[in-house]
């Protein structure tokens, strides 16, 4: 599909929180104005200049998007709330990105956020239809069903599939695992920093078939935002210097192959090839050409199937990337520097932006020892059973410079990329809207 609009679209601040074990210690509230903060520090704005915002959660009542952002000002803007399964942080993108690029506005602010419960992913309403029920009864029929958490079993059983059909083995799926809470040492904002040899994490507690505990994400709390906005905005404000274009994106959703009988297109595989083909396509690359890539590695089953899906290699050939070190530092491809969803954490709405959060951190060079060398293609895959895909390619702005710009750095008086700490009552107030009294932010505070 050729794009619709030509209005290039840039990321011009971005902010998360330290992802964290679910234990109801922190409010989404906190989490989603830290976030907000963050990012608005980074672009140097003040929510005023916030023309709409989309914020995504999968735990929580309506609304709860006015909730965070009110404490920001009630500057009448649209607040949308979006729910998509764990690609909901990429679809409050997604949706910011149509915006800005149909010229509705020149500033938009996506923000995503979640307060899980603790425990596997489980289904909520019991008295109604379910929206994966025809993906369980393809499972059930081809793969059967076991007592185990029902995601790992979708993925779990596409791992084995790909395994049987190409020569893979649990082996290469450990080496997801291994490669992934590797990388997550560096990461000052995951959830877990632990490093584990491939024997630990083969003989840690089985979860379904192949996958042991640790080639699985965790669930856990946390929140991320991105500031999007138009070239005329970015020249406005003198951003040129840290501006990350969206140079594509697109979203997919299942194709009838999903519920064909193959495990690995019940997981998502053919609207992620649809999706990454579009970007692809949008951009005259391929997907061998990607410098680093944040992958929805919800499982290590998953990353396998989706170097194929993306084309980062040749059909049935993804563990010869693992076999090479071609998806670490040093190969070909940095996969998930941040330690991905398996080591940083999975809150689903905060996902995709903080998926986000990294690649412009990668693309400015800000990320010290974890530093991917040389980025020109960043690539986002971000996925949700039911189903939902989000593939996003950034690259660095063509916008000029601004002799008065100030490194966000300085602002911060950190490297926020390299060191996670949290938001003053000073930092809400710079950035809060002016017409916000001190009453009515200490009220909600």
């Amino acid at each position: 599909m050729a794009p619709k609009n030509v209005q290039k679209v840039y990321v011009v601040g971005v902010g998360m929180t330290k992802f964290l074990k679910p234990r109801g210690e922190v409010d989404y509230t906190q989490l989603g104005l830290e976030a907000a903060t963050k990012a608005l520090l980074d672009a140097g704005i003040t929510y005023d200049e916030v023309e709409q915002a989309v914020a995504g959660y999968c735990y929580g009542d309506s609304t709860c998007g006015q909730r965070v952002l009110y404490q920001l000002g009630m500057t009448q803007i649209p607040i949308t709330n979006v729910n998509n399964n764990c690609s909901t942080g990429s679809t409050a993108l997604f949706q910011c990105r149509q915006l800005v690029a149909a010229g509705a506005v020149d500033c938009a602010m996506a923000i995503g956020f979640e307060k899980m419960e603790r425990g596997s992913l489980k289904a909520k309403w019991e008295d109604r239809a379910n929206p994966l029920e025809a993906f369980v009864s393809v499972m059930a029929e081809k793969r059967g069903i076991e007592p185990a958490p029902f995601a790992a079993q979708i993925f779990g059983n596409a791992g084995i599939e790909y395994c049987e059909k190409y020569g893979a083995t649990p082996d290469h799926l450990a080496m997801i695992a291994e490669k992934n809470h590797r990388h997550s040492a560096l990461n000052p904002y995951s959830q877990f920093r632990d490093v584990y040899t491939l024997d630990q994490i083969k003989n840690s507690p089985k979860v379904f078939g192949p996958l042991t505990k640790l080639q699985c994400c965790p669930t856990s709390d946390g929140a991320g935002c991105a500031i999007l906005a138009s070239e005329k905005f970015v020249l406005e404000h003198g951003l040129g210097a840290q501006a990350i274009e969206i140079a594509a994106q697109s979203m997919a959703t299942d194709s009838p192959h999903a519920l064909g009988g193959s495990m690995i297109e019940l997981a998502g595989a053919d609207m992620t090839r649809r999706a990454a083909n579009e970007v692809y396509k949008n951009t005259g690359i391929k997907g061998t050409d990607l410098d680093v890539v944040c992958l929805h590695d919800c499982f290590s089953a998953n990353e396998l199937i989706t170097y194929d899906a993306l084309g980062m290699c040749k059909p049935g050939e993804a563990h010869k990337l693992l076999d090479r070190g071609d998806t670490t530092y040093g190969g070909r491809c940095v996969v998930n520097p941040s330690g991905g969803l398996i080591s940083k954490g999975h809150p689903l709405g905060a996902t995709g932006l903080a998926q986000c959060t990294e690649l412009v951190w990668q693309l400015r060079g800000w990320c010290g020892q974890r530093q991917v060398p040389n980025v020109v293609n960043a690539l986002q895959h971000n996925v949700g059973l039911g189903g939902a895909v989000v593939i996003t390619l950034y690259r660095r702005g063509n916008c000029p410079s601004d002799p008065s710009w100030v490194d966000p750095r300085v602002r911060f008086g950190y490297n926020p990329a390299v060191e996670a700490r949290g938001v003053s009552a000073a930092d809400v107030q710079k950035v809060q809207a002016k017409n916000l009294t001190a009453e009515l932010l200490n009220s909600m505070l």
